[in-house]
């Protein structure tokens, strides 16, 4: 045997000797791997650290706060979408999904979001008469939406009517500009 091989954690080199062969190749290896092993065991008993760089701690909370414990599923929810950088699109979907609460009952019963694209929202009002009191009610929908959603979301706001309905087809057809009434 070599010198110092009967010895454990004698040789913690990383490179076997040079001209060792056999048996003392076979130590060095082994003395090696015993000191990758104990460095290791000694990282973890300091405090393991997770995935995202936030040591883990361990044993009981205590009466306190603490990070381990249960958390709201909003808060939780909130900072996923942090995390992720949806803050954007899930506020373009809160205009969509909570349009009454957005903009109120009464003018949400009367008009639906269209669509919603680079910052231009387009509303469809149920009349004509809806659609240009929403027009003079733009400035203060626009401050609400910001209000209620953040800023930059909705920039600018199309409204138009209800779509007309057409009635160059069909089997009761009458040729002609067809009947005067205020649609668009």
């Amino acid at each position: 045997m070599a010198a110092g091989a009967g010895r454990p954690g004698a040789s913690a080199q990383a490179e076997p000797p040079a001209g060792a062969s056999g048996p003392e190749l076979a130590r060095a290896v082994l003395d090696a791997a015993k000191a990758r092993r104990q460095a290791a065991a000694t990282t973890r008993r300091r405090g393991a650290v997770r995935g995202d760089g936030e040591r883990r701690l361990r044993g009981y909370s205590g009466p306190g706060p603490d990070p381990r414990d249960p958390q709201p599923l909003g808060a939780v929810l909130d900072k996923l979408v942090k995390a992720r950088g949806w803050q954007q699109p899930a506020a373009e979907a809160t205009v969509f999904g909570a349009w009454e609460r957005v903009v109120g009952s009464e003018v949400a019963q009367h008009s639906r979001p269209v669509k919603l694209e680079n910052g231009e929202l387009t509303v469809e009002a149920r009349s004509t008469a809806w659609a240009t009191q929403l027009r003079l009610l733009a400035g203060s929908l626009l401050q609400q939406i910001a209000r209620e959603v953040g800023h930059n979301v909705v920039r600018k706001l199309h409204i138009h009517g209800p779509a007309a309905p057409s009635w160059s087809r069909g089997p009761r057809r009458v040729r002609g500009r067809g009947p005067r009434d205020t649609y668009g």
